[in-house]
């Protein structure tokens, strides 16, 4: 008996697929387990992290065993170090940087800003930056420490050198409605930064009456009628004129700096 022919090979193949194509379903797909290769890939990537992991938190390789303090000036690094509290022994990647800084900010006013940083494969780093004096107040037999963001940050029992006294009389004035003792403050300071090096050098008080009544006592008896702390380097540069031009004036005016004054040359 005679095999079906090519012709109906191809009808019954044809009809097999058209029913494949009907019932909507993809062929099977056999599943390849890995080969030996990719297993050993995998089991490798897995020992490594685990490896790694128990470096950072389980080797005593990698623990903290010394602290360092740098940028220091007034504070010690014992006082600086017995603040920041960090952890000795500890796994230094677990080490909460963040909360050593709060906390040395929030103990010790004089810091400005501090940056805690991990020093592999055993330390901490404590950069600390110092808040500097603009201007002191008296207060007794003591002095408060302005720093030149108008913060109190310090009390001291002597006076730094070079930094001028601070006399806020602005009580009694209308501008303190309007201006807070903080906001002169910062008056007061903006003024003392904008003055010339040689008239910075020698200014011993900065008087704040009001917010457009700024003067300052310099050495010799001399004095110096600022105005309000706006258009600085204006009345800088009229104020460095004047005392060229009449070098034992004994008071200068320059709270309009278009039209500057002197007195008792």
């Amino acid at each position: 008996m005679a095999g079906p022919t090519t012709a109906e090979r191809g009808a019954v193949r044809s009809g097999s697929e058209s029913g494949r194509a009907r019932s909507g379903r993809p062929p099977a797909r056999r599943f390849r387990l890995p080969g030996r290769r990719s297993l050993l890939l995998l089991t490798s990537v897995i020992a490594f992290c685990a490896g790694g992991i128990w470096l950072l938190y389980g080797s005593a390789w990698l623990r903290v065993e010394q602290v360092r303090s740098s940028g220091l000036g007034v504070l010690k690094p014992a006082e600086v170090e017995a603040v920041a509290a960090v952890p000795i022994a500890t796994p230094l990647i677990s080490v909460d940087t963040q909360a050593i800084e709060r906390r040395l900010r929030q103990k010790l006013p004089r810091i400005d800003s501090v940056d805690v940083v991990r020093s592999w494969p055993n330390g901490i780093g404590l950069k600390v930056t110092e808040r500097k004096p603009a201007l002191l107040i008296e207060k007794g037999a003591k002095f408060i420490e302005v720093d030149a963001k108008g913060v109190r940050f310090a009390t001291v029992e002597k006076a730094p050198e070079g930094v001028p006294l601070l006399e806020l009389t602005a009580d009694q004035s209308p501008s303190v409605r309007r201006f807070t003792t903080t906001r002169l403050m910062s008056e007061a300071v903006r003024v003392r930064d904008e003055l010339p090096g040689k008239v910075a050098e020698d200014t011993q008080v900065v008087k704040v009456r009001s917010y457009d009544s700024i003067s300052l006592e310099l050495s010799g008896g001399r004095t110096v009628m600022w105005g309000s702390g706006e258009d600085g380097d204006a009345k800088a540069r009229a104020l460095t004129a004047l005392m060229k031009a009449v070098p034992k004036a004994a008071h200068f005016d320059v709270s309009a700096p278009t039209a500057p004054s002197v007195s008792g040359s």
